[in-house]
This record gives structure tokens, C-alpha cells and sequence, in this order.
């Protein structure tokens, strides 16, 4: 399987663990970026002001109002302030006279990111890699209350992580479903890019299910949503909502060559985030179920290769001796085309479908074999 030409350069608040390989066959992702020549002057290119008109919108065109949406999620989402020591020697010769050297922990590095409060006692959502490896985390509230955090848990997997403050009667955001979101469809994100505290960006969701290969982890799971929305260092672990004031997604990465926003922006799926959450919150680890295959994406190289029928669906590579898939009786040249009644075309929705359950549950997976379709019922296993 070749590699495309370029990997998306991420940039996020604090370091973003870096591509690796999963039990599933990753794929590096590609992406050409582009700069867009500003109109030089004297040019023929059309040019107005940016002033409004007055005119109202065509008929049978509402006009999109994101007020209620910001007013109802800008409360929610908090700033997350980390420290991080590390260990230095003061005095050399207090090893000679006592046996060990003098040590003190200062200050080497701070950073800063954005989380969501899940439930008004205190229950946060952010980023992994906003908090990894940090001493001290700090919540700031948007009434600018400070607490101190614990760390609940984190995942990895998905780059999320959950943290609790002491706090009561807080202001929470309601949960919307990230599977009926469409693309084209307006969203908001809001976060605390640059430390600028309760910023409202817009954008609409470019696309669904995608995977760029940022995270170092063997189980890794990338369904990003893709958005235009602006997202810049800082934004990491805010909210991505909905015009209803839904949070529909947890910012994460951005794609870019300066370390700024470029015009791509990936947030993870609410329909994963729950799942961790709950997790974390009753296990401090999450319960990763595992169907045991290893799979590749189709093109239209692939395709011709192994002559398969169509593009779609995902093609079985290899079925893991005693998985679930095994025991289930799916087989290496099988094309998965459906989980519960839910279309396949890319690996990375495969994985959020898995990623979504528990071991022990039972799915039922389409496959395409040869020229008939096979219905497996499948229970899936623990790591």
C-alpha cells in the first residue's frame, strides 16, 4: 500500500502526539496546501466594499443567526491552563555532605488549551495532548472563577481526556448527535485561541470521517469532522456546536504550514466523545472492543488489483486468528460495506462504528463476498 505524497502538518496548543500505527493498516494523509494570491492593485479582479447593503436576503433563503447558539455554549467552555516542572539541582556540594543532591522544581513551561464542562458538577472534556504530562492544570471559568483540576482520565486512542473540578450548579452544554450533522451544514467553534478567552469562530463542516494520521497510539481511532471554522493554537479542546447550541465535537488539530489556521480545521465526533467520557468517568480507562482485522482502504488502484466489483466499502486484508471477526467467519478478501445498517466506504468510519462499543456487544456487519453479500453477526472482544 503506497503512502500519499505529504502528512498534514498539526499544530495544536501543547505538543500533539505524532502519526503512527494502529492494529488497523494506517495510511498516511495527504494534503497540498496552497496560498491564495491577494488581489494586487490596478488588477481587473472585481472588488467591493464590505459594507451592508440593507437588502434583504433572496427570497426562500433564511438568514443564518449564530447568537443563540454562541449565548448558549460560550458558558460552557472553560480555559485549561497546565504547568510543567522540571527537576534541577541548586547546591553540588549538598550531595558530598549529605548524601543526595539538593533539588527544586521550578517552572519550565506553560500552556494553555480550551475544555467543555459536561455536567454541573464539574466534569470536563478537553484534549489529551492539552494536559499530557503536565504538573498543574487550571480551569478558568468564563466568569473567570479559578479551580484547580483532577485528572479523571485519559484516552489516547482518541486524544481526550476528562478532568473534575470542586464547583456546583455550572453552566453546561447539551449533547447533540455529531451522525446528523451534513456537510455544508453552519457550526461554531468556541475556544481560547491565543489565550483569548471566549472566542465564537464560524465555518461549516467540510467533511465527515476523516483521518489524518496524528496520533502515536496502537489502537488509534480518526473520524475527525472537518471544518473551515477558525481554529488556531489555543482552540484545542473547545467546543464545535451546532447552530441549535449543540456540542456536536471536541476541536483537536488543525492543518498547516505556519502553526496558524489555514482553512482546515478537525474536531472529534460527539458519538466517539461520549463513549470515552462515560468510560473514564466510571473506569478511569476506557473499554475498547476489538473486531481483529486488518483492512484497507479501496481506490481506484486497488480496485483494478484485486478486481473487485466497486469502491465501495472497506476490503478485509487479513482476519486476526481467534478475533471476533474470525470467530464470526469473516474472511481476508471480504469488503465490509455496512455496521448495523450503517454504509462503509472508508476505514476511518469503520473505526469510529467500533470505537463506539463496548466488548460484548454484538454488531452485525455486511460483507461483500465474491458476487453475493454474507450478514455476520459478530461479538466483539476486549484488548
Amino acid at each position: 500500500m503506497k503512502s500519499f505524497a505529504k502528512i498534514l502538518s498539526l499544530v495544536a496548543v501543547s505538543a500533539i502526539v505524532g502519526a503512527g500505527a494502529g492494529y488497523w493498516a494506517s495510511r498516511e494523509a495527504a494534503n497540498q496546501s496552497s496560498v491564495l494570491g491577494a488581489n494586487a492593485p490596478g488588477s481587473n479582479a472585481p472588488i467591493s466594499m464590505a459594507s451592508y447593503s440593507g437588502q434583504a436576503a433572496p427570497q426562500g433563503i433564511a438568514p443564518v443567526d449564530f447568537t443563540q447558539a454562541a449565548e448558549r455554549s460560550v458558558e460552557a467552555v472553560v480555559h485549561v491552563k497546565t504547568k510543567y516542572y522540571r527537576q534541577q539541582y541548586v547546591d553540588p556540594f549538598y550531595h558530598f555532605f549529605f548524601g543526595r543532591p539538593q533539588q527544586s522544581q521550578q517552572p519550565s513551561a506553560m500552556a494553555s488549551g480550551s475544555g467543555v464542562i459536561l455536567s454541573n458538577d464539574g466534569y470536563i472534556v478537553t484534549n489529551n495532548h492539552v494536559i499530557e504530562d503536565a504538573n498543574e492544570i487550571e480551569v478558568v471559568l468564563n466568569d473567570k472563577r479559578t479551580f484547580a483540576a483532577q485528572l479523571i482520565g485519559t484516552d489516547p486512542n482518541t486524544d481526550l481526556a476528562l478532568l473534575k473540578i470542586e464547583a456546583t450548579d455550572l453552566p453546561t452544554i447539551e449533547i447533540g448527535n455529531s451522525d446528523d450533522l451534513r456537510v455544508g451544514e453552519w457550526v461554531l467553534a468556541v475556544g481560547n485561541p491565543f489565550n483569548l478567552t471566549s472566542t465564537v469562530t464560524a465555518g461549516i463542516v467540510s467533511a465527515k470521517a476523516r483521518s489524518i494520521n496524528i496520533l502515536n497510539s496502537d489502537m488509534k481511532i480518526e473520524s475527525f469532522i472537518q471544518t473551515d471554522a477558525a481554529v488556531n493554537p489555543g482552540n484545542s479542546g473547545g467546543a464545535l456546536v451546532n447552530t441549535r447550541g449543540q456540542l456536536v465535537g471536541i476541536n483537536t488539530a488543525i492543518a498547516s504550514q505556519t502553526g496558524s489556521y489555514a482553512g482546515y480545521a478537525f474536531a472529534i465526533p460527539t458519538a466517539i466523545m461520549q463513549k470515552v467520557v462515560a468510560d473514564l468517568r466510571q473506569y478511569g480507562t476506557v473499554q475498547r472492543a476489538l473486531l481483529g482485522i486488518r483492512m484497507l482502504d479501496i481506490t481506484q488502484q486497488v480496485k483494478d488489483q484485486l478486481s473487485l466489483e466497486s469502491m465501495e466499502g472497506v476490503y478485509v486484508g487479513e482476519v486476526i486468528s481467534g478475533s471476533a471477526a474470525d470467530k464470526a467467519g469473516m474472511k481476508a478478501g471480504d469488503v465490509i460495506v455496512q455496521v448495523d445498517g450503517r454504509p462503509i466506504n472508508a476505514s476511518s468510519q469503520l473505526q469510529e462504528q467500533i470505537g463506539r462499543k463496548n466488548p460484548g456487544d454484538q454488531i452485525t456487519i455486511l460483507v461483500r463476498r465474491g458476487h453475493r453479500s454474507v450478514s455476520l453477526q459478530v461479538t466483539l472482544t476486549a484488548l
